[in-house]
């Protein structure tokens, strides 16, 4: 991939400010069952735990997309084949990247990965990592809404 497809911070914004953002979300689960959570450094969402996840790059089919997501936010490219597709959901956001004055939309595309190890997670994105179960997910405050939906009639 090239730089080309990545838009200066005035375009960006512009962007945000105007359009919804496709992105996709990875549902990453250990082999205990517990789902990756890390809390998020920057809006939206900032210091909410989030699942891993990214945008789709104009020009990016979403094969490319999740190999590039997955290899950014999860250290490790994996293989679209290995994710079950859960849905489409939507993510609107009274703030952005930008601040306060813009809201976010985003049309997500969440991925299901099950037994997935050895990962080598940055801190780009996270301050730090959670294995949390459903359950527990779905009773911490610290937990993003859009990521509990997620998890919604999903515990055992």
């Amino acid at each position: 991939m090239t730089n080309e497809r990545w838009l200066d911070e005035e375009t960006f914004k512009c962007v945000v400010e105007h359009t919804p953002l496709v992105s996709i979300d990875l549902i990453v689960e250990n082999k205990n069952g517990e789902i990756l959570l890390g809390k998020r450094k920057n809006r939206p969402a900032k210091n909410f735990l989030f699942v891993p996840g990214g945008r789709i790059l104009k020009g990016e089919t979403i094969l490319e997309a999740f190999n590039r997501i997955t290899l950014s936010e999860l250290g490790k490219m994996i293989p679209i084949s290995a994710a079950e597709f859960i849905g489409v959901f939507e993510h609107f956001y009274d703030d952005s990247f930008f601040g306060s004055d813009i809201t976010t939309h985003y049309v997500v595309l969440a991925y299901k990965l099950v037994n997935i190890y050895d990962l080598n997670l940055p801190k780009l994105q996270h301050a730090e990592y959670l294995w949390l179960s459903s359950e527990s997910i779905l009773g911490r405050e610290d937990v993003h809404p859009y990521t509990k939906a997620y998890f919604v009639g999903e515990t055992k």
